[in-house]
C-alpha cells in the first residue's frame, strides 16, 4: 500500500465529487492510505464561451493536469474518462477502473415533458455535444439544437432562465448521480436510441508511466468488466481519431464474462445520415474489437461523412 498521495483534479463540483468518491473507493480498496485533492484549473474550463471543437478539443480538459502529473506536483489524476481524447500524454498511462456507473444519458426539460418524443415542435435543445445532437436530430429533425456549456449548475441554470432560450438540456446521467441529483424533470434516455459518449460513466486513473507500485495496487483493484469493455470502446476511440470534433458515439457491454459486444455510431450533426456498426468477441479482443468496428464504420459510410465534415483520420491507427 502506498502511504499519502496527492490527487490531482478539476474543480468543478462534480470534478470534486467524484474524484473523492473514487478516492475513498480506492482507500478502502487499500491502494493507498490517504490523500488530498488538488484543484488544477485547465484551459478547458476557463474558456466558455466557444465550443470544445472550436479551441482545440477534449484534450484541454486534462493538459494541465498531466503537467502536474508529470511535474511529480501530483501522483494521480483523477478523471471522467468521457473527456479523455484517444491518447493521454507520453510518460502516463490510464491504470485501473472501478465499476461503471450509468452510462446514459438524462434529458432534463423545463416544463416536464418525459421524453424528446413529447418536447413541443421546433423546442430548443441545448448541448455543445455533436454525438448528443446527431442522435437528438435522429428522434426529431424538428428540434432547434443551441451550444450550451458549462458545468452541471451552469445548464440547469440556463435552463431555467426567465428568458427561456432552452426547452430541454442532457447531461450523463452518471453525473448527476454522483452529485446527488434528483431532479423533478429528468429521464434517463435509453442507451439503444441514445448511445453513450466512449466510456461515459467511467472514471479513469492516470498516473505516470514509471510508478510501478502505484500502477500495480491499481491494477490488482481494477474492475475486470469496466476494465475491458472501456478498453474496446477507446481502442473505438482511438482508431477514429477521436475528439470532439468526431460525431461519435460507442458502447461496450458484456453479456457473460467471455464476451464483449461493442457498438459505434457515427452521424452528421443535423441528424441526416447515420453509420452503425457491431462487433463482439473474447475479451482478449478488446483492443482489436475497437479496430474492427471503426473499420466497419469507415467502409459503411464513415469515411465520407468525416471527410465532408473536414475531419482527418489517421489510417495507421485502423490497422
Amino acid at each position: 500500500m502506498t502511504g499519502h498521495i496527492r490527487i490531482g483534479t478539476r474543480g468543478s463540483a462534480l470534478a470534486l465529487a467524484q474524484a473523492e468518491q473514487a478516492a475513498d473507493q480506492l482507500v478502502t480498496a487499500g491502494v493507498f492510505e490517504s490523500y488530498e485533492l488538488v484543484v488544477i484549473k485547465t484551459t478547458g474550463d476557463r474558456i466558455q464561451d466557444r465550443s470544445l471543437a472550436e479551441i482545440g478539443g477534449k484534450g484541454l480538459f486534462i493538459k494541465e493536469i498531466e503537467e502536474a502529473l508529470l511535474d511529480r506536483r501530483v501522483a494521480l489524476a483523477i478523471h471522467s474518462m468521457k473527456d479523455l481524447p484517444g491518447f493521454v500524454a507520453p510518460g502516463t498511462v490510464l491504470e485501473g477502473a472501478l465499476p461503471r456507473a450509468d452510462p446514459s444519458d438524462t434529458l432534463i426539460t423545463r416544463n416536464g415533458e418525459n421524453s424528446l418524443q413529447e418536447l413541443p415542435k421546433g423546442a430548443c435543445l441545448g448541448t455543445s455535444s455533436l454525438r448528443r445532437q446527431f442522435q437528438a436530430k435522429v428522434l426529431r429533425p424538428d428540434l432547434k439544437v443551441v451550444p450550451l456549456r458549462g458545468n452541471v449548475d451552469t445548464r440547469l441554470r440556463k435552463l431555467n432562465e426567465p428568458q427561456k432560450q432552452f426547452d430541454a438540456t442532457l447531461l450523463a446521467t452518471a453525473g448527476l448521480s454522483r452529485l446527488g441529483r434528483d431532479l423533478p424533470n429528468a429521464q434517463p434516455v435509453p442507451v439503444n436510441a441514445m448511445l453513450p459518449a466512449i466510456a461515459q460513466g467511467t472514471l479513469g486513473f492516470q498516473v505516470r508511466e514509471g510508478d510501478s507500485e502505484l500502477r500495480a495496487a491499481l491494477e490488482q483493484t481494477a474492475h475486470r468488466e469496466t476494465l475491458l469493455t472501456t478498453r474496446a470502446e477507446r481502442s473505438l476511440l482511438r482508431a477514429l481519431s477521436g475528439s470532439c470534433k468526431v460525431p461519435l458515439a460507442g458502447y461496450a457491454r458484456m453479456s457473460n464474462a467471455q464476451t464483449i459486444s461493442l457498438e459505434g455510431r457515427l452521424g452528421r450533426p443535423d441528424g441526416s445520415v447515420v453509420v452503425q456498426a457491431k462487433a463482439q468477441g473474447e475479451p482478449g479482443m478488446a483492443e482489436q474489437l475497437g479496430k474492427e468496428v471503426a473499420n466497419q464504420l469507415m467502409s459503411n459510410g464513415g469515411e465520407r461523412l468525416l471527410h465532408e465534415l473536414g475531419i482527418q483520420v489517421n489510417w495507421e491507427n485502423l490497422k
